[in-house]
């Protein structure tokens, strides 16, 4: 990606709420050694975007309206490698954080958190460090010491791929097939395929255990 211009590190804003993208740039138009250099909604606004304005680091939000933050995280450092990606999430729960850093980020705020921790993130992954919030490292020392999210039985959300768990998630949020492939630009060929998956891997017997586990994950698990 592009080096500081006027010795100000250029920032990319994704997020799919305008009031948010405009509290975050403000916060960061405070700072003199920063720009917001362009701001985007979804995955495609964001792609073209950071090709046209090439930002020292963006901000990612991983709950996007059409698409999935995840997989522009993939995306994004398929076409620049060695651009710093900061998250920014609704979800507190550290099994998201472990997701996004698989994919590449290397911070990681809670929209709950102080504002200023949204600053301190962009300073060190522009340093090439990886920033989390104390808490949230904490839990994922705890899940890690912990071998996952796991019950008795052996059901462990871990299990699931990215793609896997993003249908997952869209079945808990009483979402039909035909809208989950719609959703996510797939057949329903493929919605059904991944389905099948994640019955075999939360070893589900039937469509309706996967909905009510599904439906309890989204309510009650994943800790918004």
């Amino acid at each position: 990606m592009a080096k500081k211009t006027s010795g100000r590190r250029k920032i990319l804003i994704v997020d799919d709420h305008p009031v948010l993208r405009q509290g975050i740039a403000q916060l960061i138009a405070l700072e003199n050694d920063m720009t917001v250099c362009g701001e985007a909604a979804d995955a495609g606004e964001a792609l073209k975007v950071a090709q046209e304005t090439q930002p020292d680091v963006a901000i990612v939000d991983i709950s996007l309206h059409d698409s999935n933050g995840i997989d522009l995280i993939k995306d994004m450092l398929i076409r620049w490698p060695k651009l710093p990606i900061l998250v920014l999430s609704m979800h507190s729960e550290s099994f998201y954080a472990e997701r996004v850093f698989r994919a590449g980020a290397k911070g990681y705020v809670t929209k709950g958190e102080p504002s200023g921790k949204v600053i301190e993130g962009l300073r060190k992954v522009l340093a090439g460090e990886v920033y989390v919030s104390e808490k949230l490292a904490s839990k994922m020392i705890g899940r890690l010491m912990g071998g996952g999210r796991a019950d008795a039985s052996g059901f462990s959300i871990d299990r699931l791929s990215d793609r896997e768990f993003q249908v997952f998630e869209l079945i808990g949020q009483g979402m039909q097939t035909r809208e989950i492939a719609q959703k996510l630009h797939l057949s329903i060929k493929t919605i059904d395929a991944h389905r099948e998956n994640i019955k075999n891997k939360l070893k589900l017997d039937n469509a309706t255990e996967l909905l009510k586990t599904a439906i309890h994950w989204v309510q009650f698990e994943r800790g918004d």
